[in-house]
């Protein structure tokens, strides 16, 4: 078997300020170390299944946050940015086995993260199909695009909420809920033990159960925080009002390529 790992931090047990996210932060050390034991109980998981194969995307700021020496033999990591639309899920193509997002956050506009963004801080929310669009959902349309199914999501109560309403069959370990400006969150051991615990099951289910739902046709909106945003040009981008654009397109590679030039 052969699994992609995206790894992102604001979703990692614990954080709840930007500053403990961010390289140079008398913080950050041990929230790498945090996020980095939660990617590597994800891959033991996998391996106790049976995975032989594990690809792992560092997909937060620089891309080069996990520390690899703490990270399983039969994994390979991708750090830094790929400078293609596939951002998050660099490296993703057919024939994986599966996906595994961990340390995923709540979007902007859900109140379920102290921390909750989409993609950066200059948006006040993205919709897909009038659905609030987390990075996770556009990262499990990828997925989906490619025919490879999501089977484990690890982050804060909100966003692990969110997907068992869309996919239920997805593994989901919460290891915080957002209250407010802080959150409330799990032991740190007692999160790498249910995620690789979960890990170890999402493997073993059928990949057919575990598709994100894939849509025929796709109505994106966008709501800056700066009005100026909005006058982005992007072929079929149409302004809606002082803040906000709209693009529609059947094609989700025509979507992703729209979110990284606007985004």
């Amino acid at each position: 078997m052969k699994l992609f790992i995206s790894a992102d931090i604001e979703g990692t047990t614990g954080i709840t300020l930007w500053d403990e996210t961010e390289n140079g932060h008398s913080r950050y050390r041990y929230f790498q170390e945090q996020m980095t034991k939660e990617v590597a109980a994800a891959c033991q998981g996998a391996l106790d299944a049976g995975c032989e194969e594990i690809l792992i995307k560092d997909a937060h700021d620089s891309a080069c946050n996990l520390i690899p020496s703490m990270l399983p033999e039969e994994m390979r990591i991708f750090r830094g940015w790929g400078s293609d639309i596939m951002s998050m899920m660099a490296g993703l193509e057919k024939g994986f086995d599966g996906v595994f997002f961990t340390g995923y956050h709540s979007a902007a506009g859900m109140d379920t993260n102290p921390l909750s963004h989409t993609m950066n801080t200059r948006n006040n929310y993205v919709l897909i199909n009038g659905t609030i669009a987390p990075e996770l959902m556009i990262n499990s349309l990828t997925a989906a695009y490619l025919g490879v199914p999501v089977r484990l999501v690890t982050g804060d109560k909100g966003l692990c909420d969110w997907m068992k309403a869309i996919q239920p069959n997805v593994e989901t370990v919460a290891v915080s809920e957002g209250r407010g400006q802080g959150s409330i969150s799990i032991h740190p051991n007692k999160a790498l033990r249910l995620i690789r615990e979960a890990a170890c099951r999402a493997m073993k289910k059928d990949a057919k159960d575990c598709m994100f739902p894939l849509p025929e046709h796709f109505k994106v909106e966008v709501s800056f925080k700066n009005h100026y945003k909005a006058k982005n040009a992007y072929p079929g981008l149409v302004q809606t009002g002082a803040a906000t654009v709209c693009y529609e397109a059947d094609d989700w590679m025509e979507v992703l390529r729209m979110l990284n030039f606007v985004l």
